[in-house]
């Protein structure tokens, strides 16, 4: 394969590819934090040790570290006051409702329950907020451009 033709498979698998973000951070308590995360919020575990779990989140990857949990401070967007830091992922709308719905069911407690901003504009999004049980602020949104090609 010559040089352009690998450039050009090169170009179609990132345009295939969704930025990966990879995040460690703390919790208090591995088996919570598995009882959360992988049953939940339905993630899959792909490697763990006495200090650690890592899980593919949706799409990313997360590694849950034993240890303290240091707070942020709030920051005011739009009506919410929203939590820094924050782990902030996007996913198409499908599944976003998808796992809503799943969050609502199990009973979640949303600091910033799930709704639409900008409804029928361009920008349009689904949001939600919550926490997992060592107190680490997690943010889903739904974007209805990643499922039609237009971003």
């Amino acid at each position: 394969m010559g040089l352009l033709g690998r450039v050009d498979r090169f170009s179609q698998e990132v345009r295939r590819m969704r930025s990966v973000c990879r995040l460690a951070f703390h919790v208090h308590d591995l088996a919570q934090a598995r009882r959360f995360y992988g049953g939940v919020l339905g993630c899959r575990e792909s490697g763990s040790s006495e200090a650690a779990i890592d899980y593919e989140f949706f799409g990313h990857e997360i590694s849950l570290c034993l240890g303290s949990v240091g707070g942020g401070l709030p920051t005011k967007a739009a009506t919410h006051s929203l939590p820094v830091p924050r782990l902030s992922i996007s996913m198409d709308l499908p599944r976003w409702r998808t796992l809503a719905q799943r969050l609502m069911a199990a009973g979640l407690q949303f600091q910033v329950p799930p709704h639409c901003h900008h409804a029928g504009h361009a920008d349009e999004q689904w949001t939600m907020f919550f926490s997992d049980p060592s107190g680490n602020a997690l943010e889903i949104k739904g974007l209805a451009a990643l499922g039609n090609g237009r971003d």
